[in-house]
């Protein structure tokens, strides 16, 4: 089961980072692994997660 989460925008790579971090370990305490991200020329990132 594949599941994805935008990250909303964030301009400054720092936040981002954080951001995603964040977003990564909570769906890990849920039992998913990150697959894969991408970020947008509108400063948001799209998380594949897969369970």
């Amino acid at each position: 089961m594949y599941k994805t989460v935008v990250i909303e925008y964030s301009p400054k790579a720092n936040e981002m980072a954080q951001k995603i971090e964040a977003k990564a370990n909570e769906m890990l305490q849920e039992g998913y692994t990150l697959v894969t991200m991408s970020s947008t020329a509108a400063a948001k990132a799209i998380l594949v997660f897969e369970k």
